[in-house]
């Protein structure tokens, strides 16, 4: 680590309370076509948990769905010191891992299949409309937790990131590429969280 980098360490440690619990990155398909992409994500996922978070959401989001198999090979193979559970397309499973990640499942199909499942309680019989309420659909989540920093690399888009758990969520966008990207960016990055004031929706 070089100085400046140590410097932005040691200023982080100083109010590592106030550290996000749960953080999410989102990237495309083509950031991990970069060379080193997937060592870049193994080191995201450790300076994470080094710098207080206790959970790590990766939203890997897809232009073509037959990616998606070869994808999924790589990112089980993350080298991170905590347990992966992955979801694709297709998948209904909860995931409740220190390290989740998400490959083309997309927010939009995740809450459409939280709607479908709904509707058909409700024709069963099983479920009265009018007792829907926001439990019902984090019930029924595939990723039910929401994150408390969401950061992205490039463009300034969330590319159809867990539409429903990130409302509250403190966004950070930075015009590093994902393959340029190292430790004193995320640093800067936890640096930005730690000056806001999160208002919930309020």
């Amino acid at each position: 680590m070089g100085l400046y980098d140590s410097y932005l360490a040691l200023r982080f440690r100083l109010d590592d309370a106030d550290a996000p619990e749960h953080v999410a990155l989102v990237i495309t398909e083509r950031d991990l076509l970069e060379q080193g992409a997937y060592e870049t994500l193994e080191a995201f996922v450790g300076w994470a948990f080094e710098f207080g978070s206790d959970r790590v959401t990766i939203s890997v989001s897809v232009l073509d769905e037959a990616v998606v198999p070869t994808l999924a090979r790589e990112l089980r193979d993350l080298d991170v010191p905590h347990r992966v559970e992955l979801r694709e397309p297709g998948d209904t499973e909860r995931a409740d891992a220190p390290v989740q990640v998400s490959i083309g499942l997309g927010g939009k199909r995740e809450f459409a299949s939280v709607v479908r499942s709904l509707a058909g309680e409700v024709d069963e019989g099983a479920l009265e409309p009018d007792d829907i309420d926001a439990a019902d659909i984090e019930q029924r989540l595939v990723f039910p937790d929401e994150p408390d920093f969401v950061v992205k690399t490039g463009a300034e888009r969330l590319s159809d990131f867990m539409i429903w758990q990130s409302v509250y969520a403190e966004l950070y966008f930075t015009d590093v590429n994902w393959r340029d990207f190292r430790k004193r960016d995320y640093l800067r990055a936890l640096r930005d969280y730690q000056d806001r004031q999160r208002r919930f929706g309020r």
